[in-house]
Parts: structure tokens; sequence; C-alpha cells
């Protein structure tokens, strides 16, 4: 009865309820009422032998028999009402699912369509995956970018003071440098030596 309460906005159990409880108050009512009546036209009447005790239980009686015969009357009442008045007919949808009318699909189609939106989850984890690498390898990519400026900025350095110093070329300041390095290093074995 799911679709019938999406349908109302309410269950069809829910809706007999309310409509026994307001049959049952209103027999409850009348039958206040009857009693009323019938003892107002006994104390018109002189010597009557009967008394509002008796009226009473009557009253209480004709209630009891009458509140069976309803409910045996309900409970026929009650499966109409769900089986014809209270019940959408399984050909008929609501107008929120229409869409499902024309693009139904059987339970085969529907795991396969499951089964390739989990792959198409497991593609984007992966291209999430390999963006971030890529993203770390270029971050890591701009660090070495900047330590080769660096470097070459060095160069350029080295290739400015040996120019400076009478070095036309690169190569040949390099040279220059190892000759006077070595140079040095000598120096500083005789120096060494001669401490001893």
């Amino acid at each position: 009865m799911a679709y019938e309460a999406q349908f109302f906005g309410f269950t069809p159990q829910t809706c007999m309820l309310r409509i026994y409880i307001a049959f049952q108050d209103y027999l409850f009512e009348v039958m206040q009422a009857v009693e009323q009546v019938i003892l107002k036209k006994l104390d018109g009447t002189p010597d009557c032998a009967i008394s509002a005790v008796q009226i009473r239980k009557c009253t209480e009686e004709f209630l009891c028999f009458m509140k069976g015969r309803f409910d045996n009357l309900f409970d026929k009442m009650e499966q109409l009402f769900l089986q014809l008045i209270l019940r959408i007919p399984p050909n008929v949808l609501l107008p929120e699912d229409k869409s499902q009318e024309t693009h139904s699909y059987s339970e085969e189609v529907f795991h396969l369509l499951q089964k390739e939106s989990e792959q198409l989850q497991e593609k984007y984890k992966t291209e999430l995956c390999t963006k971030l690498a890529l993203l770390a390898e270029l971050e890591e990519q701009k660090i070495v970018q900047a330590k080769l400026k660096q470097t070459l900025s060095l160069f350029d350095e080295l290739e400015n003071v040996g120019r400076d110093h009478g070095a036309s070329d690169f190569r040949e300041g390099l040279v220059f440098l190892i000759r006077n390095s070595r140079k040095l290093q000598s120096i500083r074995e005789n120096v060494e030596k001669e401490g001893k």
C-alpha cells in the first residue's frame, strides 16, 4: 500500500480507521440522544414503571447490539474500500513515475548499469590519483627547473668572470681554474711536508 500512500498522502488503513472512529463516535452520540429523548418522554408520563436505570441498561444493550452489527458491516465495507476504492490499479502510474514507463528496464539491465556505474567510479578514482601524481611531479619539475636556472646563472657568472680576467671561452676558463687549483693543491702539499 506504499504506492497508494504516495498518491493519497495517507495510508488507506489510516483512512479506514478514521472512518471507523467517526462512525463509532456518531453511533455513541445518537444513542445518548435517543436515551435523553426516552427519558424526557417517560418524565412526562405519570405512573411509569420503567426507571432511568432500566433505560440506561436497555440503551447499553442496544448499543452493544448496534456496535456488533456495525463491526460486521464495517469489516465488509473496509475490504471493499481497500480493494476497489483506495487501491491504485497496477497499470496506473503516478505523474512522478511516468519516466519509468518510457525508460523501463529489466533487472538484468539494472545490474549492467550498476556494474557500469561502479566501473566509471573506479576509473574516476584512478584518474584522480593520476592527476594528483602528475601535479606532484609538476611541482618537482618546477623545483628542478629553478635549480637549473640557478646553475645556469652560476655558469653565466663564471663565464663573465673568465672574460673579465682575459679568458674568452668558458672552457678555457674552466681549464685555467683546474690548472690553478692543481697548483694550489701542490703548494699546499709542499707546505705540509715542510711543516713536518
